[in-house]
């Protein structure tokens, strides 16, 4: 075959699968990213630096090695229009450049869904002018709920549920400057669960090559805490869902690649949130589909970029015949003085990865897009409950300790809220109004708890039969014997005070 490569955007932990099944087809890698020192780096045949943003010097470089240069892929990044331009220019497949903006843009996105009369929510775009506009108190006035984001970022960076006209300025802003092209789009809040959806596009027949639950938190924002295969939703809301993204991937004109789809099933049927021309990061195309299916999906998508047709095109679907649970964990604000508990959440059972956004040192926040979360874990079973159940306890035994002093930290125990974020973040335990009565009640008599002393003797008795747990899968008094075991020398402090201090958070 010879100095063959395949050129990949991105060289981020997400673009591993991308590389192995490139060597593994009998490939070179030619690997981009702005970032020298990015994850994978060390793994490529060949690296060089360039902004993935850079279209044409994407193009001339792919140009520069055309004879040896067998195709152009990305997995997991927001730049499947920079592969088509360069693919395009390279008489190389892939989808069209402009079908690949369709994918892209997501105003362009919502247009195409009008035309063909997919559902989508309506919309309008907003720049920097609107912005000053709605400042200055010279826009239309608009309903709400609305949902504002970047037009062309992902990771749900600046996207946000907009609850009034308070929080509309501050949410649009926040959008604007994420956006590459500073422009946002508003659009109606659509209601329901939220799955995700993988699919080989062929000669533009669609093959469903992974479909999953997302389990999204946190109002205002869209935090996915995990997604799980299969999804549990019923066969007859699945067929919707599934013939839905298919004619939204045909609205779009992607017709050889891959499309990526997040889509919610609200009281209207089925409704497209966006489709993108890639295939889909946070673990799901290249770790939890491969476990639950014995498919190499990334392998199989890149097949198509190399022109030929992979074996998994010959059904309508590629099955999850095996359970796989990722699961995020995240911590409340401030800096990491130390991480505990890595051992045991490797060890858990069914584990199969366990990944580590953060390291001591590093500045955290409560999340507010799913780059600001601290890790997965990844796990596999032929049992459902056995595989979710591995991923909790893995989440449950890692432990983030943050240094002291942090106002950031002091100001989110104490539940300070900005005002264009009310009920934000949420507490670590949900408590009902009947629940929390009972519980102030019983801790004001509570006694002091001596410096020293164990806190696992101090839960209030209203709480000891609850099955709370807190946003990492931990119990009041799993969360209680962890300090008890990393802190055996404390201050002297008010029994209520303690559980309050859980309820949000992780103490220092």
């Amino acid at each position: 075959m010879g100095e063959k490569f395949i050129l990949i955007l991105g060289a981020g932990l997400m673009q591993r699968p991308s590389i192995e099944a490139a060597k593994e087809l009998g490939y070179k890698t030619l690997v981009i990213d702005a970032n020298p020192k990015a994850v994978c780096v060390p793994f490529a045949d060949r690296f060089e630096k360039v902004d993935l943003k850079d279209r044409e010097a994407i193009a001339e470089l792919a140009l520069s090695i055309k004879d040896s240069l067998a195709a152009i892929f990305t997995a997991g990044t927001d730049f499947s229009a920079s592969v088509s331009y360069a693919a395009e220019k390279c008489g190389l497949p892939s989808h069209t450049f402009e079908a690949a903006l369709n994918a892209s843009n997501k105003v362009r996105m919502r247009q195409c869904f009008a035309k063909h009369g997919i559902p989508s929510p309506d919309f309008f775009e907003a720049d920097s002018e609107y912005l000053s506009n709605m400042e200055k108190g010279n826009a239309a006035e608009i309903s709400f709920p609305k949902v504002v984001k970047p037009v062309d970022n992902m990771g749900a960076r600046g996207c946000r549920l907009v609850r009034n006209r308070e929080e509309f300025i501050p949410a649009l802003k926040e959008a604007i400057g994420y956006s590459r092209t500073g422009k946002a789009i508003v659009e109606d809040y659509m209601a329901g669960p939220e799955f995700s959806i993988d699919a080989l596009v062929c000669n533009g027949n669609v093959t469903i090559t992974g479909f999953a639950d997302r389990h999204i938190y946190f109002e205002p924002y869209f935090i996915e805490l995990g997604h799980t295969m299969p999804s549990e939703v019923s066969p007859k809301v699945k067929s919707e869902l599934v013939e839905c993204f298919t004619k939204a991937v045909h609205a779009l004109g992607l017709t050889a690649g891959v499309a990526k789809g997040d889509i919610k099933y609200t009281e209207k049927g089925p409704m497209i949130g966006e489709i993108a021309g890639r295939l889909s990061g946070g673990y799901m195309s290249g770790w939890t589909f491969p476990y639950s299916s014995d498919v190499n999906l990334t392998k199989e998508a890149m097949k198509i970029a190399l022109g030929q047709a992979p074996e998994s095109t010959r059904t309508p679907e590629v099955p999850s015949v095996k359970y796989s649970h990722e699961r995020a964990f995240i911590s409340v604000p401030g800096k990491i003085k130390a991480i505990y508990g890595q051992d045991n959440a490797i060890a858990s059972p069914y584990i199969k990865n366990l990944f580590f956004r953060v390291k001591e040192g590093s500045v955290v926040d409560f999340p507010r897009n799913n780059v600001e979360k601290c890790g997965n874990v990844i796990t596999l079973s032929e049992k459902r409950e056995l595989s979710l159940w591995g991923a909790e306890s893995a989440v449950s035994q890692i432990v983030l300790r943050l240094e002291t002093g942090n106002k950031a930290t002091e100001d989110f125990l104490s539940g300070v809220e900005l005002p264009y974020e009310k009920g934000f973040p949420y507490s670590a335990y949900a408590f009902s109004a009947d629940e929390y009565a009972a519980f102030e009640k019983e801790i004001k008599d509570c006694s002091c708890i001596k410096a020293d002393e164990k806190v696992s003797g101090f839960i209030p008795a209203c709480l000891m039969e609850k099955n709370l747990k807190d946003w990492n899968y931990r119990s009041i008094q799993q969360t209680l014997r962890m300090f008890d075991e990393l802190c055996p020398t404390h201050k002297a402090m008010d029994a209520g005070y303690i559980i309050l201090r859980r309820q949000r958070g992780i103490e220092k």
